[in-house]
């Protein structure tokens, strides 16, 4: 009886995917149809979850890395209790509709991330695995005990992100990581083998992780296979579920025809047939609900009898309190300037990493890493190690060379809650892991992008690392901010604006070269501009580094009777938040206004007008000394009055 009811189950999940796409009239009713079995085993018997507490925080998280496939999720999520209605499914890809054509982050809906860009969300949950991990040893097992579950499609194996995390997770031996690839050996544009021959399982049982594979239709194997992998202590687990995509489909199982589009009335009407199948659209019999019911009970007295001794721990334990709250509910934070001899010239990037360490002590939810350029990008946390297989207590991450796994990652850690991560990178190498800064930007994870070796300025490098387009392509998307701060006072400032930002990421990008260190009195960074030395005639809008030829340039002429007004303008997000009537303060009324950034002149008009002078460079660098290129492309004190002169004369 259990296995007619799982079954019936299964082709629920089959009937409800393929009905929701034809009304749809777009989806993808292939994958749902292939992965309902192993769906049915995961959700019935293995994941710790509790559909009347979803944000649980000791749940098991489970991720459709296949976003392709979110009927499957939705269909799923309904049958289990979670608050998804069938008028929910119903509306699949109908605005306003909690049932979007690729799943977006929702908790109190059992949505633990938006997927949909492939290998995002097998990359991701590796980064809430890693979370799991390290909160355990704080709070132990009491408290802190839970896996990380994923299904996964050919797609997202082979994109390249996939694996740059996947080999992460081998190496940190994540044990309590367990995916099931749905290998249907189908693509959008057709066969796998079109494009895609290696070994798998091989490829991953290099990078550490324990694999199998079995039949993902034969519920039996598909829980003998979990089982097998939450035995595994010391190794994340990929389980092959050999599937047949469109199952039940006469002319279209095995076919990329059910991939990407409805199967039609006429196909639906044979599905049904094949399956069995003699309900109506969108019926599903009474006792599928029951049998999911029934199947949570065990769960939902987990999750109670979790919250009851959290409780007693937390009333007996003040430490222990302090030490959660810490995690979970951080407060604001104001961040001290650091403080350096008068007249220094440091780079940002250093200010970065004394900000860090002298925060870290009073902050332990502050972790974080970079991509094999730790001490270029001044991220370490000095009090602290290596996180690794053998040492959970660590703070600091060795991501290694890979820029988009760590992007993905670091979004993961945040998402799962109680630790704070920021990743490490060449402002310039931003662009590989651009799909995790956007995604994280789309569904508001509030990661930390810590973004050196800023501009040309860098020097000898030469143009493949100097950055001149990637600050105007980062502020043009949506919901992150960029910081680009010039001196000690916004460097503080601009680790403030990260740390109390919760509604997005942030990008904080710093200076290869050395900068005057400026005041010790905080400046506010948080209103994105202000002005730092008055004028009359014309205002220069400076950010980073060229604060400090801006106000060089300002000195050169006023003395030659013109009054310069200076506004740094760290973030231009920030600042644009503001009211009209405080950025007309700043920026005046009626005066001419000027730019200069080291970066291309793109989105200025924004700040200047359609009538004001950008000055920055809209062309590649070359590789020669930080002085010479200022020199060369127009980036001394002299050479921008030069320019600013020039250019009201006329």
């Amino acid at each position: 009886m259990a296995k007619d009811i799982e079954q019936l189950a299964a082709n629920a999940i089959r009937a409800l995917s393929m009905d929701a796409v034809q009304k749809a009239k777009s989806g993808h009713p292939g994958g749902p149809m292939g992965m309902a079995d192993m769906a049915v085993v995961l959700f019935s018997k293995f994941l710790r979850v509790d559909p009347k507490n979803p944000t649980w925080e000791n749940r098991d998280r489970f991720v459709l890395s296949a976003g392709h496939a979110s009927m499957l999720l939705y269909s799923i999520l309904h049958l289990s209790g979670f608050p998804i209605s069938i008028e929910d499914i119903k509306n699949f890809r109908q605005f306003g509709s909690p049932t979007a054509g690729h799943p977006e982050l929702d908790v109190e809906l059992g949505i633990e991330t938006t997927t949909g860009p492939l290998g995002q969300g097998l990359a991701t949950g590796i980064g809430m695995a890693i979370a799991e991990t390290k909160l355990n040893d704080i709070f132990g097992s009491e408290l802190v005990d839970h896996r990380t579950y994923a299904i996964v499609s050919d797609g997202d194996i082979m994109e390249g992100v996939a694996m740059e995390a996947a080999s992460l997770a081998g190496h940190l031996e994540l044990g309590k990581l367990i995916y099931l690839y749905d290998d249907n050996d189908i693509t959008l544009d057709g066969p796998k083998h079109w494009s895609y021959s290696e070994d798998t399982l091989k490829r991953f049982r290099a990078a550490g992780w324990h694999t199998l594979q079995i039949d993902g239709h034969d519920r039996d194997a598909v829980t003998e296979a979990i089982t097998a992998g939450i035995a595994e202590e010391a190794r994340p687990t990929l389980i092959s579920c050999k599937t047949h995509i469109a199952y039940g489909s006469p002319n279209k199982q095995d076919s990329s025809a059910a991939h990407g589009s409805p199967l039609g009335d006429d196909e639906i009407r044979l599905v049904r047939e094949v399956l069995g199948w003699d309900y109506e659209p969108f019926h599903v019999p009474a006792e599928v609900y029951d049998f999911f019911t029934d199947s949570f009970a065990d769960r939902r007295k987990l999750a109670s009898d979790w919250q009851r001794n959290f409780e007693l721990r937390m009333a007996g334990d003040e430490e222990l309190k302090a030490t959660w709250d810490a995690h979970f509910d951080s407060k604001p934070i104001e961040v001290p300037v650091p403080a350096y001899d008068a007249g220094a010239s440091v780079a940002t990037r250093a200010m970065s990493g004394d900000v860090i360490n002298a925060i870290a002590p009073d902050r332990p939810e502050l972790i974080g890493g970079s991509a094999d350029l730790t001490p270029t990008n001044n991220s370490y946390i000095e009090s602290s190690t290596n996180f690794s297989a053998d040492d959970r207590a660590a703070r600091n991450f060795r991501f290694g060379v890979r820029e988009h796994g760590m992007g993905a990652i670091v979004n993961g850690i945040n998402l799962h809650g109680g630790l704070r991560c920021y990743g490490a990178t060449f402002l310039t190498f931003s662009d590989y892991m651009r799909g995790a800064i956007r995604l994280g930007a789309l569904i508001g994870v509030p990661s930390i992008w810590i973004l050196t070796h800023d501009s040309i300025l860098l020097g000898e490098d030469g143009p493949t690392h100097q950055s001149v387009e990637q600050l105007a392509a980062l502020r043009a998307m949506p919901n992150l901010w960029v910081v680009r701060p010039g001196n000690a006072a916004e460097t503080a400032g601009a680790w403030e604006v990260a740390l109390n930002r919760l509604e997005g990421p942030t990008a904080l990008v710093f200076s290869r070269q050395g900068v005057q260190v400026g005041g010790d009195d905080p400046v506010p960074v948080a209103k994105g501009g202000y002005v730092v030395k008055d004028g009359s005639d014309v205002v220069l809008v400076a950010t980073g580094s060229e604060l400090q030829t801006a106000l060089a340039a300002a000195e050169i002429l006023n003395g030659a009777g013109t009054s310069v007004r200076v506004v740094s303008m760290p973030c231009r997000e920030a600042f644009e938040a503001q009211d009209a009537a405080y950025r007309a303060e700043v920026l005046g009324e009626g005066l001419p206004i000027a730019s200069v950034e080291a970066g291309v002149t793109f989105g200025w008009t924004d700040v200047i007008g359609s009538d004001g002078l950008a000055i920055g460079i809209d062309h590649y660098g070359a590789s020669a000394p930080a002085a010479v290129l200022a020199e060369e492309f127009g980036f001394t004190p002299e050479k921008v009055a030069a320019r600013l002169g020039s250019w009201l004369a006329k």
